[in-house]
């Protein structure tokens, strides 16, 4: 989104302000009067939340993602043996916090599918999981960190639950950690919705469209997310 936005203001002039952070707490802050004129979400629920408090817009899907596992180095999971691992209660599996972080909520998505596979898994990993990121009292990398990288390079999870695209941005910054795929009958998609406030400038409109444009869903696909 950043060198997408930069991009934007290069051809069109127009200054772009960007916050990040977890949707649910974004969420939060815009419901509280922060003026956002344009949400973007790593799910639909919370953008369908502001549409139908009023004053915004149906939400619009403008990537998707997949859940995959981030590891560390001395732990030897493959698709097949990823539910063994994370039941193993030698190993700690951590996520993000659910209702704050979509993410969160993916992984208990997991969680739930787990239990299709194997009686009681969701019982066993919903109290197991360590909430590590997303939450508002989650603790935050220092500068120049991403959040996943240093969670594992500071050893604080054997097995860490996360959207494919942080895995890969993670590996490449700590090359000693693992990405184990999903198998099949575990995976789960994520939709990512964008919504605009409802009488916002012309350019909150534009920057939205540009963001479904061929160029911005380019730069999408570089790093990892799917085609809407």
């Amino acid at each position: 989104l950043t060198e997408i936005a930069r991009e934007h203001e290069a051809r069109t002039g127009q200054k772009v302000a960007l916050t990040f952070g977890a949707s649910g707490l974004l969420r939060e802050r815009i419901e509280k009067g922060e003026g956002a004129m344009v949400f973007a979400s790593a799910d639909t629920q919370h953008p369908q939340r502001l549409a139908a408090a009023g004053g915004w817009a149906p939400h619009t899907v403008f990537v998707r993602n997949s859940l995959c596992a981030l590891t560390q180095a001395n732990v030897n999971a493959t698709p097949q043996t990823l539910l063994d691992t994370m039941l193993n209660p030698a190993v700690r599996l951590g996520t993000s916090t659910p209702k704050a972080d979509p993410s969160g909520d993916y992984a208990w998505e997991l969680f739930r599918k787990a239990d299709g596979v194997r009686a009681g898994a969701y019982a066993a990993l919903d109290a197991k999981a360590l909430k590590l990121t997303g939450g508002p009292d989650s603790p935050k990398p220092p500068a120049g960190q991403g959040t996943y990288a240093w969670v594992m390079d500071q050893g604080q999870a054997d097995v860490f639950l996360t959207y494919c695209t942080n895995a890969v941005a993670s590996q490449k910054e700590v090359p000693r950690l693992k990405l184990v795929q999903m198998p099949a009958e575990l995976q789960v998609g994520a939709a990512y919705g964008l919504t605009v406030r409802q009488g916002a400038p012309v350019q909150a409109e534009a920057f939205a469209r540009a963001l479904l444009a061929p160029g911005a869903q380019a730069a999408f696909a570089r790093y990892g997310f799917g085609k809407p």
